[in-house]
Parts: structure tokens; sequence; C-alpha cells
């Protein structure tokens, strides 16, 4: 299983904000399958202010820069899904050219530190 993490802002708006986890309380059933299908196995979507943090497994051989894409072509509704949800987002100030959600680099690992005792 592979672990991703991932961050993005809202824009700077309450209403922006509010309606952003509206849509999140009943994600489009189309776009759940489809996550699944090309091999998210969970995903989680945290907030802080304006700040989103994804945390997602997905299986062993799962390639954001091939799956991701894959996945949008799998039902219309997930492209018209991540353009509606684009209208929400703003790329933080330290994700790479063309990067929407900007991946973060995992720090630390308890369950690794401890088997390591």
């Amino acid at each position: 299983m592979k672990v991703f993490a991932q961050t993005l802002n809202l824009k700077d708006d309450p209403e922006v904000i509010r309606q952003y986890i509206e849509y999140h309380k009943s994600t489009w059933p189309e776009v759940l399958k489809s996550l699944q299908s090309v091999g998210v196995l969970d995903m989680k979507i945290f907030l802080l202010g304006r700040r989103l943090f994804m945390y997602m497994t997905a299986i062993e051989n799962f390639n954001p820069n091939v799956d991701f894409p894959r996945y949008l072509t799998l039902d219309p509704k997930c492209q018209e899904w991540e353009d509606l949800m684009g209208t929400f987002q703003v790329p933080v100030e330290d994700a790479k050219e063309g990067e929407k959600w900007a991946m973060m680099d995992q720090v630390f690992d308890m369950e690794a530190q401890l088997k390591a005792l």
C-alpha cells in the first residue's frame, strides 16, 4: 500500500469554503467509484482555515501522474467534478509548475520507528 499527502488552498472567501465543505459531504458516486477503480483505497481531506490537507492510500502500483489523469476519463462526471472543485481551489505557493494539489514529503513515520526499536 502507498500513502500520499497533498496540500492545496481554497480561495480566501468564507462562502467558497462553506460550499466546498457542502459538496464534499456528498461527493458524486461516479467520482468515488472512479477513484476506487484506479487504485485509491481511501482518501481523507482535512481543513484548517483555507488550507486543505489530503491523506490518501492507494494500491502499491498506483502512480499519481498516470492514475489521476486516467480517473478523469472513466466517467464524464469526474472531469465535471474536478472542474467544479477547481473553481474553489488555489495552489499553494510551494506547488510546482502546473501542480494543483502539491505533493508533501513524509518526515516522520511512528510505525517504522517503533519497528526499528
